[in-house]
């Protein structure tokens, strides 16, 4: 294992039914490294996501974070994970819509006991870092689909997250909106230190990483070690 590694996927394989989505995937993830990983529809790309943020348990295999097992925590512990150090940006935001953008990026730091007024101050700062915010007082309902990203992204950053997760998260953007939503996600990813594991299937915004992995038929190529 690097000394660098920071998340580590080792021999994944999981099943749905009798259908393998991975077949010993294996990937390494390092701290502040920005990882694309491609591959055509039903490859196993969004289950290895999946995988690695600790949402679903693999069938064989180890993901370990840190050098920890995430298969040694308890349901607690993943759920603190999962609030703190890992943040999560999905295709169509899945953001709250009956709080206004401001309390939706406060939310993680409410729910991990932080004080309105300090999680909402450093919201408000994440939305002008990210260059919205004049949307701080409006619902989800109410801003269009790239400023409802930018929210996702500083809602997956607010926090401290060293690992950010994203899937397929401008795939319901026009191109425009897309570039601009990856050029300030990577961007504000580079400045905090944070990780990112980005699924996606366009080559566009996986240019925007440090590395691709392509998944086929469940296993992960590392391109840069292909080559």
């Amino acid at each position: 294992m690097s000394p660098n590694a920071l998340l580590v996927a080792e021999d994944l394989h999981k099943r749905f039914g009798a259908t393998p989505a991975l077949d010993g995937a294996s990937v390494t993830v390092g701290a502040g490294e920005i990882v694309a990983v491609m591959g055509p529809s039903g490859s196993g790309k969004s289950t290895l996501l999946h995988c690695l943020a600790g949402i679903i348990t693999p069938d064989s295999g180890t993901v370990s974070y840190r050098g920890q097992p995430l298969s040694s925590l308890s349901d607690s512990r993943r759920s603190a994970l999962r609030r703190g150090e890992f943040g999560f940006v999905f295709q169509f935001g899945q953001l709250v819509p009956e709080l206004t953008c401001l309390e939706n990026v406060a939310l993680p730091m409410r729910l991990d006991g932080a004080k309105r007024r300090d999680a909402e101050r450093r919201a408000a700062e994440w939305l002008a870092r990210l260059e919205i915010d004049d949307v701080a007082k409006k619902r989800p309902g109410e801003v269009s689909g790239g400023q409802g990203q930018r929210v996702a992204v500083a809602r997956a950053l607010v926090t401290g997250a060293r690992v950010v997760f994203a899937d397929e998260p401008t795939g319901a953007l026009d191109s425009l909106n897309g570039e601009r939503v990856m050029r300030l996600f990577t961007a504000a990813a580079r400045d905090s230190g944070a990780a990112v594991v980005l699924v996606t299937h366009e080559p566009r915004v996986a240019a925007y990483s440090d590395r691709e992995i392509v998944v086929r038929d469940g296993r992960a190529l590392d391109l840069e070690r292909a080559r």
